[in-house]
This record gives structure tokens, sequence and C-alpha cells, in this order.
């Protein structure tokens, strides 16, 4: 991933309607998030702490996880993009 603007997505993501998930659902997304990390540090993918701050604000946000997977696509302007989602990708934003 790219180093993200972790406030101002947050921003943008508090203006999106969408239904949140519950403490319950957060805490079965944030142990799958620990679990998956893990994997990744096995496999010597180590995640940023930027990375780590996007999906802890996700998580904070309670962004259900096929929504998580949306929003990046639209940041990184992917051609699978949903580009009714109100984020704005990272190449307009100048982040790149």
């Amino acid at each position: 991933m790219a180093d993200f603007d972790v406030e101002a997505i947050r921003v943008q993501v508090r203006a999106m309607d969408f239904v949140r998930g519950t403490p319950a659902d957060v805490t079965e997304w944030r142990m799958a998030y620990e679990d998956s990390r893990h994997n990744h540090v096995i496999e010597n993918m180590i995640p940023t702490p930027n990375e780590d701050a996007f999906w802890e604000m996700m998580l904070d946000e309670a962004v259900s996880p096929p929504l998580v997977s949306q929003i990046l696509l639209r940041l990184l302007d992917h051609p699978d993009a949903d580009r009714s989602l109100p984020i704005t990708p990272m190449m307009a934003a100048g982040s790149r």
C-alpha cells in the first residue's frame, strides 16, 4: 500500500452514508485483522505504521471489511473501484 493521509480519509468516511458495524462486529473484525496481520508478518510482509493507522481508523469508524476493500480500491483509483464512493483517489489528492 501507500502512505495514506489517515485523518483526511477519516473525514471522508465520516461523511459517507453507510451502516456501521456494531461493537460486537468491530471486535470480530479486529480479531480477523490481527490474525491477518500476524500471517503477513510471518510472510515477511510487515505493515508500515501508516498502514496500521489506516486499518485502526477503519475499525474505529466501524467500517465493514467489504467496504474497507472498496475504499482502498477507490483510494488507489483501481479500475474495479466503485466510482460513486465519495472518496478522493490518492493521485487526485496529490498524495502519491
